[in-house]
């Protein structure tokens, strides 16, 4: 079931909604917490009636290891734990790829059966990891089963993310206001729901129309020009933006109308002016997780600069190879590496020189973004390319090799589109600083994502008049495209 459908708009969400506060402001709260959790596993049945075996086999093992790591904290336990995750993640994620390069390698014709990936298999896999991580540490204590099941299975958040800690979630869980329903978190809800509706549903989507017809070409081996190329690019480029970001949108406000508050997963990317901040913004909390749970536990930089290097290049290969079973996602995820190391020495070296960062002058701060922005496209490529000829094909038509004339393929309307969304991703407030009154998530980077301060008719304000309108007409152009056309999975979905 997804989230810009209509059955879940109008059955799913709304039922489950009345019946949680119904049963729960009776002060029935365990039967209101666990109908919650009847409700997730219905979500995620709805799409494969048999992985939701797999969903419930995963939580009730998990569980039993953290049960067993709080009483015993034995490093036996836990890596069998940990393995046992890696070992069904790489099965179902992997298997197939294995294989595949085994039979190219060899030149053999080894045979298994193609595998269907689990819908979010690779997000309540690595949340559970991290409970069982904090539960090796002592950093958790002991849970209900409820608790812990809902804690991975809710469902706003099951899909895509955020991967989200258990000390972000628990206490919430745990709170006797949980099940009093709050007109504000209800209206604070459906208004970010609907802004992220409007961005999967209007933009998204809409960009896909663009940026799917020329990565088909460019599959094909026929022949792109240097315009159409860098337009089919750009449009994946935003196609992806808003799609993810919609979706993280949605998830905060489906979770604020069950009055739980979500971390910030995505924060204005596209205004970020070197590929450190980049990776500060876009999926924050999948970040969080490579950095807490497997950078730093390679060494991090506490083993000089080679080492540092070494493990931040493993880190992005194995987070390339995360969102994919493919090698343009691991030479993505090298890509990226790549521009990590530079950036981080380039950095260095200007501390060494005394630089004031605070200081950069606004052509240097334009520069950066030009650049940072350029490469995060280039790369973008070569993450939606279905080959690595694929992207070879398109990068080599956006360095001009085949020629520089126009065609009918994409056309000046198109790139005023184009213009126009750029100008929102770059001089327009994210969705949390359009709210930022109502404190929509948890801040998890401080320090790194401030929030600006934007004229008061970016603020939105619940008792505004023009801000609900504006709200009504965004989910009204959005009811109107989901009755007319095909709904559309979510890109993030697929990993």
């Amino acid at each position: 079931m997804l989230f810009n459908s209509l059955e879940f708009l109008f059955a799913f969400l709304p039922i489950t909604i009345f019946i949680f506060y119904f049963i729960g402001s009776r002060g029935h709260h365990s039967i209101a917490f666990s109908w919650l959790i009847g409700a997730s596993l219905f979500f995620y049945w709805w799409w494969n009636p048999i992985y939701v075996f797999l969903l419930v086999g995963s939580i009730l093992f998990n569980y039993l290891v953290s049960i067993a790591l709080l009483k015993v904290r034995h490093k036996i336990i836990f890596i069998i734990g940990v393995s046992a995750n890696l070992l069904v993640l790489g099965y179902f994620k992997y298997a197939n790829f294995f294989v595949d390069n085994i039979n190219a390698l060899i030149s053999g014709d080894i045979f298994l059966e193609s595998i269907l990936l689990p819908l979010a298999i690779s997000f309540f896999t690595f949340q559970q990891i991290t409970f069982l991580v904090d539960s090796y540490r002592g950093n958790t204590k002991e849970y209900s089963l409820l608790n812990y099941s809902l804690f991975v299975a809710f469902f706003p958040q099951l899909i895509a993310g955020p991967i989200v800690q258990h000390i972000e979630m628990m206490p919430q869980f745990m709170k006797s206001s949980l099940y009093r329903l709050k007109s504000e978190n209800l209206a604070i809800g459906i208004t970010i729901f609907i802004i992220g509706l409007f961005k999967k549903i209007v933009i998204a989507d809409s960009m896909a129309i663009y940026a799917d017809p020329v990565f088909e070409i460019a599959e094909g081996n026929e022949s792109l020009i240097f315009i159409d190329a860098w337009g089919g690019a750009i449009a994946y480029t935003f196609q992806l933006y808003f799609d993810f970001s919609g979706y993280s949108d949605m998830a905060i406000g489906l979770a604020r109308m069950f009055g739980i508050v979500l971390p910030t997963n995505f924060f204005s990317p596209y205004k970020s002016t070197n590929i450190i901040e980049f990776w500060r913004r876009w999926h924050m909390t999948l970040s969080r997780f490579f950095k807490n749970y497997l950078y730093i536990s390679l060494g991090g930089n506490r083993k000089g600069a080679i080492r540092s290097m070494l493990n931040l290049m493993i880190t992005m290969l194995l987070g390339g190879l995360w969102h994919g079973a493919s090698w343009t996602f691991v030479i993505w995820g090298g890509i990226h590496g790549t521009c990590l190391i530079i950036n981080h020495g380039f950095q260095n070296i200007r501390r060494l020189l005394g630089h004031d960062f605070s200081k950069t002058s606004i052509f240097g701060q334009t520069v950066s973004w030009m650049l940072t922005f350029t490469i995060i496209i280039i790369t973008w490529v070569v993450f939606r390319a279905e080959s690595v000829n694929g992207a070879q094909n398109m990068i080599h038509a956006m360095l001009g090799l085949n020629g520089l004339f126009l065609s009918e393929l994409i056309d000046y309307q198109f790139w005023a589109i184009l213009c126009f969304l750029l100008f929102i991703v770059y001089f327009m407030p994210s969705t949390q600083e359009f709210l930022v009154e109502y404190k929509p998530t948890l801040e998890i980077y401080s320090g790194h994502t401030e929030l600006k301060k934007y004229h008061p008719f970016f603020q939105y304000k619940l008792s505004s008049f023009t801000h609900n309108l504006l709200i009504v007409l965004m989910g009204w152009f959005c009811l109107l495209a989901m009755l007319s056309g095909k709904t559309t999975e979510f890109l993030y979905g697929n990993f």
